[in-house]
């Protein structure tokens, strides 16, 4: 008895003393420009880098109920965003981390998402110089929550439930508020100019991912609806800003099996050849391959589910649906509701100047290269179908949080490039 009650002590200490904090990390509202001797590391609002390749980065922290931390945070990012939209194009990448990251200076997520902005505004100039036109301004917000609620090790990993609740108390709540307000920028934007040159696009990590998807999959629901107004249309899907980018997402499969059973109900998508969510999976991602499925079975062991068999476009897309299958197994690795494949090819290694522009996706049943990685349709969707559900080779993006590989953003970078293109239907580096 004493010993149970020792060991009963010292894991509640263990506990207490191990849980993560749970506070504000970027409190300094004004903006702050970031030097050799100043990181700005509590300000909400900085700029990084010198022009023509600088670019904002913006923080926007949410707690675990899903509410804002501070709304006057929220507004100093929204206020510098508009700022600088008054003088520039902008193109808005949003950056939602997952298990085990938060807001805090110095963050692991934090860093590699710089790394994308860096590069997506040096993209920018260059286009800017070879086609004569004023460079859009890059400009970054990353979402924090509490992706780690114990910090011991090895408990930490006990967590798994918890942080999985609070990402979709996340999505559904403040996020969607952050995310809409971002896309009202864009349409502000664009109703000041002729040009359509201001783009968003979001990107969310493991339960990150589950965030962006809770916060969006009935907006994107209702979006594509309201794109089909008539039987014999066939016209623009309508998506989220202009991109949905999810990495390694910790989400069920079942989740994702509505809006892919919508999808799969319109037969031609001749005049919508642009991505609007894209699914990005590593084969060697065995947190969300095994333990999210481990921990999906405890959880969904008392429900009953159904097998379902769907058939559309006379027949020719059908799909079977194990509910139970779905409901343990992360969207990634679904086999039925795969729709690509991402490889590399090194037999091919001749690249445009910025490796993103001639990025274009399969026929039915057939591949495409860009550059050195090679993107196979899996025969199963229609052509140019606007939901991409990609497993991605371990040489391209090896387990859960290899998301920064030069060769996996390089093909973001495409999507993003090639997403973001005049909707006119012309190329950005063409305006």
């Amino acid at each position: 008895m004493k010993q149970r009650r020792l060991f009963t002590l010292v894991i509640g200490f263990l506990l207490l003393t191990g849980c993560a904090s749970d506070q504000i990390y970027r409190a300094n509202y004004a903006s702050c420009s970031v030097t050799v001797s100043e990181d700005c590391a509590s300000h909400a609002v900085q700029k990084i880098g010198k022009a023509p390749a600088d670019y904002w980065l913006g923080f926007v922290e949410v707690d675990d109920q899903g509410q804002l931390r501070d709304r006057a945070q929220l507004q100093a990012v929204l206020d510098q965003l508009y700022k600088v939209s008054s003088d520039h194009d902008v193109l808005i990448n949003v950056f939602v981390h997952g298990w085990h990251h938060n807001a805090k200076p110095g963050d692991s997520n934090i860093e590699g998402f710089k790394g994308i902005l860096q590069k997506l505004s040096a993209i920018e100039s260059r286009q800017s110089h070879n086609w004569q036109h004023k460079p859009r301004q890059v400009f970054g917000v990353y979402v924090g929550w509490r992706g780690e609620s114990i910090e011991f090790p090895g408990i930490k990993y006990l967590t798994f439930w918890d942080r999985k609740n609070t990402a979709q108390d996340v999505g559904y709540l403040g996020v969607t508020e952050l995310l809409l307000k971002l896309e009202q920028v864009v349409h502000v934007k664009e109703a000041q100019s002729t040009a359509e040159k201001s783009r968003l696009v979001i990107i969310g990590h493991s339960f990150g991912g589950a965030v962006v998807y809770n916060a969006l999959s009935q907006i994107l629901a209702n979006r594509f609806i309201d794109s089909h107004p008539g039987k014999s249309y066939s016209g623009q899907v309508q998506g989220f800003g202009d991109l949905v980018v999810l990495l390694n997402p910790a989400f069920e499969s079942l989740q994702f099996a509505p809006l892919y059973d919508l999808a799969q109900s319109r037969c031609s998508y001749l005049d919508s050849r642009t991505p609007r969510l894209a699914i990005l999976t590593s084969e060697t991602d065995y947190a969300t391959k095994y333990a999210f499925w481990a921990g999906q079975a405890v959880a969904t062991f008392w429900e009953t589910h159904n097998t379902l068999t769907r058939e559309a476009c006379q027949g020719r897309r059908k799909l079977i649906l194990d509910e139970g299958e779905a409901d343990r197994t992360a969207v990634g690795h679904f086999a039925p509701l795969l729709t690509h494949e991402l490889t590399l090819d090194n037999t091919v290694l001749t690249l445009n100047k910025d490796n993103v522009i001639e990025w274009q996706r399969p026929e039915e049943g057939q591949s495409r290269v860009m550059g050195n990685l090679r993107l196979t349709h899996l025969g199963r969707t229609s052509q140019y179908n606007p939901y991409l559900n990609i497993r991605v080779s371990s040489d391209i993006m090896d387990g859960h949080n290899d998301i920064f590989s030069e060769e996996l953003l390089s093909f973001v970078q495409a999507l993003i490039v090639y997403s973001t293109q005049d909707k006119r239907g012309k190329l950005t580096n063409k305006r």
